[in-house]
């Protein structure tokens, strides 16, 4: 999603305001206490090496581990002097941070640009033009600031890593960029016309496209049968416990059991049985109206960040995003959404079972009894971590017999205790103080208003926590805090120097069995600890790193991340120029062994963008990348952008793109 700390004056966004209204204890305060009682172990070095922060963050196991490391990298071979790569088993050369026009990639590598904002999808689709760009044009061409990306190989069940679907979100839009005349102005967002607020529904959803790899470089599959647009206009079925509830329904579906679109989708995840989940995040900014202030909902609405002035200019001309015309109409958003990437002609369907809030992504794992167990994160400052286990185990000889699968199951919130224990609560109506007693009267209920639910559970308010995914080879499950600089110095304890937690961190959650064969993913009780605390080391308070890490290694503001085939964590960044003035990029880092938490600095985007949706083909011989935002600075518009990538053609502005990156001459990404 894009970060409130501004690269150069980005935009403001309105859609993180923080609106948990009595967090508890933050994450930052139980990892401080936690820290402040642990013995310093090297392997790990920040800028508080030399006081109160020399905690290394690394499991037990790995101790001995990063010592030894440590040992052998400060003498090098046959005590020649220190290793360029220290004990990673990443092999790139770093890049060196920048903050450019232009984007880079380490040495040894190289970037194709996949597809683009406008390019055509479906067969009938025109060239783009963006002096020229209509809503029925821009429903059949690429949409705007891609967001999750999946790989979906080709035949359906295969394992073919040259040959399948792309699978992208399109997040949100920047009018600024999209369109002449509007200038770089906060407010341009409400000064489109009509027709440009139709473009950009049209520019909201999902992109599904047919993708194959010939002599190295990957294209688009031109008229593919399989390629399709979602928008915001797309109609979607809703399913699950909220269906049907009477806050569900509105004037153009009186049933309340069909949606129209989706927006908003930020990242999001896929199924065991082949669908692709996405993940509506910020939908408040759309709606608005006084009865955000004044209605029946206002309590809910100020919980998840409605207000009376939209961000959009939509309530103006359609009035199903006016809250004074259908108050019930943001109820049908903030959902998780699934469909089936392999028929165009599948109905999208909106699975209420798991939850409403700002879903960042939806990621599964399997228990052993083979139950299948989703990870989202709320991504909102003080907000919370989740979990939904589906009530029976998936079928993996009979995809239909998954079809309904998520509509079934029991979502949980996580609480994590000073000790490094961690629980998952359940939230189930009528099981305290889910009860009518505090106008609780159905699961549907507890579903619509997921957030409140959770505050009365007292689940631990987090530093923003986005994409949240389980690691296939060590079974841990890592969740990117993305930052929180709203936590206040009286929210913390003398020992912790995160209050104002400018650059994020990450975690790791230990589920019973983690490590070995049968990690049970369904449990409901773990351990937690800390992978990094991002921020420069010797300039920002308790960053945390491996203590070989490099000058260019360190990061700010963990958004997204995947994993390769050896269990190495590919991390994403969104906020770093706002903070760093270093581009947002790609980073990675062994999850075990003697180069933990050893980040290295592998891609940088160009000026304004962030990096999303990390993903590789199942040889690992692919990267893909959505490059959100291009351009997105302060003074930057349409007329005069600060950068013109990918294009960087006179006329052309900045167009989000999913980019694809290979190892010159072939071989394994990160090697």
């Amino acid at each position: 999603m894009p970060d409130t700390n501004l690269p150069g004056g980005r935009l403001p966004e309105i859609e993180d305001i923080g609106s948990n209204p009595a967090p508890r204890d933050t994450i930052g305060e139980l990892v401080q206490r936690r820290l402040s009682r642990r013995a310093a172990l090297r392997g790990l070095v920040g800028a508080a090496a030399t006081a109160t922060l020399t905690d290394q963050l690394l499991t037990s196991a790995n101790t001995a581990a990063a010592q030894n490391a440590a040992a052998q990298d400060a003498a090098g071979p046959q005590g020649t002097g220190p290793l360029r790569n220290g004990p990673s088993s990443l092999t790139f050369a770093e890049l060196p941070h920048q903050l450019k026009p232009q984007d880079a990639v380490a040495p040894g590598y190289e970037m194709q640009t996949v597809i683009r904002w406008g390019d055509p999808v479906l067969p009938s689709a025109p060239a783009f033009d963006p002096a020229r760009q209509t809503a029925a044009a821009q429903a059949m061409q690429f949409g705007y600031n891609n967001d999750y990306v999946d790989f979906i190989p080709l035949p359906q069940g295969s394992k073919n890593a040259t040959h399948g679907l792309l699978a992208v979100n399109h997040e949100y839009t920047d009018p600024q960029l999209m369109f002449d005349g509007l200038g770089a102005s906060e407010d341009s967002r409400l000064k489109t016309s009509r027709e440009q607020a139709m473009i950009e529904i049209a520019a909201h959803g999902m992109s599904i496209v047919e993708i194959r790899k010939e002599n190295g470089r990957w294209a688009p599959v031109a008229d593919s049968r399989l390629n399709r647009r979602v928008t915001g206009e797309t109609p979607m079925r809703i399913s699950g416990p909220a269906a049907g509830h009477d806050r569900m329904k509105t004037s153009a579906d009186l049933e309340g059991r069909q949606a129209l679109g989706t927006f908003n989708n930020c990242a999001g995840g896929n199924t065991p049985w082949g669908t692709v989940i996405t993940c509506e995040e910020n939908f408040n900014q759309y709606f608005g109206g006084a009865a955000a202030e004044t209605g029946s909902q206002a309590a809910m609405y100020k919980r998840y960040g409605i207000a009376k002035q939209a961000s959009y200019h939509w309530a103006d001309f359609i009035d199903r995003f006016n809250l004074d015309k259908e108050p019930n109409e943001p109820n049908r958003f903030g959902w998780v959404v699934e469909y089936d990437p392999y028929d165009p002609q599948s109905v999208p369907v909106k699975r209420t079972a798991l939850g409403r809030f700002k879903h960042e992504g939806c990621t599964h794992a399997i228990a052993p009894d083979g139950r299948v167990v989703f990870y989202s994160g709320d991504d909102e400052r003080f907000d919370y971590v989740y979990k939904f286990v589906t009530a029976r185990a998936w079928n993996p000889n009979d995809r239909a017999a998954n079809r309904d699968l998520l509509d079934d199951g029991t979502l949980y919130v996580a609480r994590f205790e000073e000790d490094g224990k961690m629980r998952w609560l359940p939230l189930v109506h009528g099981q305290e103080p889910l009860t009518a007693a505090n106008g609780f009267n159905s699961q549907a209920e507890v579903l619509i208003e997921t957030r409140r639910a959770a505050d009365l559970l007292k689940a631990t308010p987090m530093d923003r926590p986005e994409d949240v995914q389980a690691n296939p080879v060590n079974g841990r499950v890592y969740a990117m805090l993305t930052n929180n600089t709203r936590r206040k110095a009286e929210q913390v304890d003398k020992i912790n120097p995160r209050a104002n937690n400018v650059h994020g961190h990450v975690i790791e959650m230990i589920p019973p069995g983690a490590g070995t064969e049968r990690v049970d993913h369904a449990a409901l009780e773990g351990t937690w600890e800390i992978f990094l605390i991002a921020g420069k080391p010797g300039t920002d308070a308790g960053a945390q790193y491996h203590q070989s890490l490099s000058a260019e290694g360190w990061l700010s503001c963990p958004d997204n991340c995947t994993f390769d085939s050896k269990g190495r964590i590919w991390i994403s960044t969104d906020g770093a120029p706002g903070t760093s003035k270093v581009a947002d990029g790609l980073y990675a880092a062994d999850t075990d062994g003697e180069g933990r938490a050893l980040t290295k600095l592998f891609y940088q985007a160009p000026t304004g963008a962030e990096v999303c949706g990390p993903c590789l083909t199942p040889d690992d011989e692919t990267m893909f990348l959505a490059i959100q935002h291009p351009g997105d600075d302060k003074d930057s518009s349409f007329d005069t952008p600060s950068t013109r990538w990918p294009d960087f053609k006179d006329g052309m502005p900045p167009r989000p793109a999913i980019i694809a990156i290979t190892k010159t001459g072939g071989g394994k990404i990160g090697a």
